[in-house]
């Protein structure tokens, strides 16, 4: 059997590195031939017919949503799919995919696309997302990783602002859950709950380990198990990362799934060979 692990062509983060090399290695462990490719020439359409690369399956670690098609158009098993990670890559598609099913989210109001530079935004609107998810509230753009494009909004003033300066990108508004800089990532591997760390910040509302987040071991009980493992079932996530806040009532909130999350930290507080788990899905797939 052989196995390509896709990485962007342009990667510098550590971390994605790492995570590459480490399923790469568990993958040989287990018999199988592997190899790291970039997202270049990874696929072509000649003539109307897609050509591609051969494996029996690809661990897709990238975002390149045009490349995993392309790949799953020539037959080729992607974990995730295609359509997975477009899902999960935006923030508003996933809150949209998982409305209605009964899986707790923060309230959330998306903004209107804009075309226009000079275009004046309405006070109106502004007001009602205030009204509506009260201050402070989290803006946030629909694509980005690490904590990019998450920003805390805490006056009318700063609505306005962040709003006309990001009103030709996609991004929404959505209630501030807890007390920030804390949250709880949950692991979920093949439909299965695999382990959970508490992630704590104290000098930003954003939890990200990049950021200078730490995380620390996490129990987690059969209600949160049960709803993070729903949530990447309806998502048709073989791997994710869920991101859950709580509120000052002990309830929990989905606040985002992330369908190629870094795992060198909750190995190393865990304990578990997160690796190695999802080397053997990709081989029993």
């Amino acid at each position: 059997m052989k196995y390509g692990i896709v990485v962007n062509a342009y990667i510098r983060n550590n971390s994605q590195i790492t995570k590459a090399n480490r399923l790469a290695a568990e993958l040989i462990n287990l018999g199988a031939e592997c190899e790291i490719i970039k997202n270049v020439n990874l696929a072509e359409i000649a003539s109307g017919k897609v050509l591609s690369v051969k494996y029996d399956g690809v661990i897709f670690l990238d975002k390149d949503k045009a490349a995993a098609r392309l790949l799953e158009k020539n037959g080729i098993k992607l974990s995730n799919s295609a359509k997975s990670i477009e899902v999960c890559d935006d923030k508003m598609l996933t809150h949209i995919e998982l409305a209605n099913s009964g899986i707790p989210m923060p309230d959330c109001i998306y903004a209107p696309l804009c075309y226009y530079e000079d275009a004046e935004i309405s006070d109106g609107f502004l007001n009602g997302v205030i009204d509506k998810l009260g201050l402070p509230l989290v803006a946030k753009k629909c694509f980005g990783s690490l904590g990019a494009g998450v920003t805390l909004i805490k006056s009318f003033e700063e609505l306005k602002l962040y709003e006309n300066e990001n009103k030709l990108y996609a991004h929404f508004y959505q209630r501030f859950i807890g007390k920030g800089g804390e949250d709880i990532r949950v692991i979920v591997i093949g439909g299965e709950y695999v382990c959970a760390m508490k992630r704590k910040n104290e000098n930003d509302f954003r939890s990200n380990i990049e950021l200078g987040g730490k995380g620390e071991r996490y129990e987690a009980d059969e209600k949160l198990i049960a709803l993070c493992e729903k949530v990447a079932v309806l998502l048709g996530l073989d791997y994710c990362g869920i991101d859950v806040l709580t509120d000052e009532n002990s309830e929990r909130y989905i606040c985002e799934v992330n369908s190629n999350a870094f795992f060198a930290e909750a190995e190393r507080v865990c304990g578990v060979n997160i690796a190695k788990k999802y080397a053997e899905l990709i081989i029993a797939k």
